[in-house]
């Protein structure tokens, strides 16, 4: 069989299986949803045996440390993907849900009803629990998933995608409606993106060199997930000890997600002050400190940094530092460098709070709070199958909402057009 052919199978099973999963009852799929979540746990040992596989191949490539964590999975994260299934069965169904209804001049009753978009395929690279996550979502929301992770997470997405796919259709979800692209040639990816007669959407999950290959081949439907050049600008009244405390979490936790912060805006009015305090406690933690000259006039060992560093997602112990004026030139200067993600501003002003929150122009945007907060889970969206930094139905942290669409329902009495 060859790759289009295999492709075309599996885009074909999916087609098949949506029409069904659209008719399916909110019982059916939350048992389902339940049932997966406790196979997950079941099949812990499987799961990590596969994964302990790519990850010892990752690390003989010389992957870094920081992009492993992202592929790594334990009891911990294992059992933290079957909460989020089980979060995602806790949310109400949008499927069905009237959207709002009118009644025209001539008697006409107009609605629009939330239907799934049908079949959703995910290409996305290396975090397997992206495989649990969006099976989950795409299901409670009516549609079938096709899933083709990277080379990296092969044998972890496999196994995951095998327990999920099993308990699903032991449950009564329709063969097909989750489905792991077996093999990692870049043609596999190229064959998914055309396949315009069968698949719906597709949501690219990755880098930058990932989400633009999407893009610029994709024959069909694409919403992009950002690459995250996520700012926290601190201004000349934050509370200085809440700054450190909320940098090192954005900059630290994790700094290999798409939600960590990257860059580091400071008010000239407190550079002095704050840049030795928060140099030393990023340095505590491993981070390279990267600068702007009136950074490297405060600490001057910081590296300087370059115009290309004010672009760059690190994923990785690395922070740039930029002193600005104030609030103005810290916006148009997320606004020109950033991507749209998530960017946060410290400060005890609710007026400069707000215009932060309204200039800034990202999907989300922080007073007082860690960007690391960007996620579906943390939303209390129970999972998100990626976050968009596009403008269309979907921005941010998206969920079960945000993979369905509407249809008109017009309801007459015999009515005719004159």
């Amino acid at each position: 069989m060859t790759v289009r052919e295999l492709i075309l199978e599996i885009c074909k099973k999916a087609k098949a299986a949506s029409y069904e999963l659209a008719r399916l009852p909110t019982e059916t799929k939350n048992q389902a949803l339940l049932n997966m979540a406790d196979a997950l746990e079941e099949n812990t040992s499987e799961i990590l045996n596969a994964n302990e596989k790519d990850v010892k191949a990752s690390r003989e490539k010389g992957v870094k440390e920081t992009l492993l964590d992202r592929l790594i999975l334990n009891e911990k994260r294992i059992s933290k993907m079957a909460q989020c299934l089980r979060e995602v069965a806790s949310l109400p169904d949008p499927v069905g849900e009237i959207v709002r209804t009118w009644v025209r001049p001539n008697g006409l009753i107009i609605g629009q009803l939330r239907v799934p978009l049908g079949v959703v395929a995910v290409i996305y690279e290396s975090r397997p629990d992206v495989t649990s996550d969006a099976s989950g979502i795409c299901l409670k929301s009516g549609n079938a998933v096709i899933l083709r992770g990277g080379s990296d997470a092969i044998n972890s997405n496999l196994a995951i995608g095998k327990v999920l796919s099993e308990a699903a259709v032991d449950s009564g979800i329709p063969e097909g409606a989750i489905q792991v692209v077996p093999i990692t040639e870049r043609s596999a990816a190229i064959e998914l993106m055309k396949m315009r007669d069968y698949v719906d959407v597709l949501i690219p999950r990755g880098g930058a060199g990932l989400i633009r290959a999407v893009v610029e081949n994709a024959k069909v439907p694409v919403i992009e997930t950002g690459t995250g050049n996520c700012h926290v600008y601190v201004e000349e009244d934050a509370d200085l000890e809440m700054a450190i405390k909320v940098v090192i979490n954005a900059k630290c936790q994790r700094p290999g997600t798409c939600n960590a912060a990257e860059k580091l805006l400071v008010h000239r009015k407190i550079a002095s002050k704050f840049i030795p305090m928060i140099v030393e406690a990023l340095r505590k933690h491993g981070v390279e400190v990267r600068g702007c000259e009136e950074t490297r006039k405060v600490v001057p060992d910081v590296i300087p940094a370059t115009e290309e560093d004010w672009y760059t997602e690190y994923l990785d112990l690395i922070i740039a530092i930029k002193v600005v004026d104030g609030l103005e030139e810290a916006i148009n200067h997320i606004n020109k460098y950033g991507t749209k993600h998530s960017d946060a501003i410290i400060t005890s002003d609710f007026n400069k709070a707000l215009r932060f929150i309204r200039d800034v122009d990202s999907a989300a945007v922080y007073w007082n709070a860690s960007t690391r907060f960007t996620d579906g889970n943390q939303y209390g969206l129970g999972a998100e199958i990626g976050i968009s930094t596009q403008k269309m139905h979907a921005r941010g942290p998206m969920s079960v909402q945000h993979l369905t669409t509407v249809k008109y329902f017009i309801l007459g009495r015999g009515h005719v057009r004159e």
